[in-house]
């Protein structure tokens, strides 16, 4: 079957295998460490007549790209490192397949946390500790042989029982929402941060797990001491000290949804569980605020 249209063109076309599930195991004699991963790789290039000429010859297939992604990972030993493990597939991709133009690789890294046991740290043993997950993204082109990379934090659940008002803000005949200087601040953060240099071997010494820890510490320690007059406040408090702590760092940007929790209301049963005497709250699901901002530096003039 064919369809022929002169006023039709293939804009933009990727393709590849999505969710490569891996768990890399290190072992240094007794002690061993492991890495659980969720990888996609996309490809992009000369790959057109695939798609307007049923032409598969330039096809590498999406079952290669998961074997690439699982042989790349046993002869890796940066796996834990997720930036440097994608920089090593995207580099392998473009050197192995002279007609791809782009490799796209997005890796989930998840979370396991080695035991204690006994008082000290268990040789062979984890546990997940939390569902917050590291996120990395290297897009590497061919052409200028330019990578960009871009790392997250996702899904980190954080809550505080006071030290958060939100009054002062606009309103109008459609508001309905009562001031108040003293509330519950819960939000699962999802936090993304680009960088500053796009060479392969100058990303290479990036400390990525360092700024990843220190990204990550800012956030809790933010969030935790900061007198928060909104999550807009915050959220640019925390944005701000990342990019004077790590030059490295291009841009960060946040999403931080505002899980409500609000006050039960007893006065039926005439108990006081109100303002200052609120002590039992109901979790609300939805809907919730959503809060996202992006913060870069200013371009220098000289």
């Amino acid at each position: 079957m064919s369809a022929n249209n002169a006023n039709v063109y293939l804009k933009k076309a990727r393709y590849g295998k999505d969710l490569v599930r891996l768990m890399r195991v290190y072992k240094e004699g007794n002690v061993q460490h492991c890495t659980e991963l969720t990888v996609r790789l996309l490809l992009e290039g000369d790959i057109e007549t695939s798609y307007t000429k049923a032409d598969n010859s330039v096809v590498v297939t999406t079952d290669t790209c998961k074997n690439t992604v699982n042989i790349m990972a046993k002869r890796s030993q940066n796996v834990d490192n997720i930036e440097v493990f994608g920089q090593e597939i995207t580099e392998h991709v473009l050197k192995q397949y002279a007609h791809i133009s782009g490799a796209f690789v997005d890796i989930i890294k998840h979370k396991w946390t080695r035991l204690i046991v006994d008082g000290k740290p268990h040789n062979h043993s984890f546990v997940r500790d939390g569902e917050d997950i590291q996120t990395a993204s290297v897009h590497h082109y061919r052409a200028g042989n330019q990578v960009h990379i871009t790392s997250g934090l996702d899904k980190l659940l954080v809550l505080k029982t006071t030290g958060s008002a939100f009054h002062g803000f606009y309103t109008d005949e459609y508001t309905t929402l009562v001031p108040v200087w003293d509330r519950i601040f819960s939000t699962a953060v999802d936090c993304k941060w680009t960088f500053v240099s796009k060479s392969p071997s100058t990303l290479r010494n990036v400390d990525f797990k360092a700024i990843h820890a220190g990204v990550k510490q800012i956030t809790c320690d933010t969030f935790a001491k900061d007198d928060s007059a909104s999550v807009q406040a915050t959220l640019y408090l925390m944005q701000q000290q990342i990019l004077a702590k790590f030059p490295a760092v291009a841009e960060v940007s946040y999403a931080l949804p505002n899980k409500h929790y609000v006050g039960v209301d007893m006065s039926k049963f005439n108990i006081d569980n109100a303002g200052k005497n609120m002590e039992v709250y109901h979790p609300q699901a939805d809907p919730s605020g959503l809060i996202t901002a992006t913060a870069a530096r200013k371009e220098s003039k000289l």
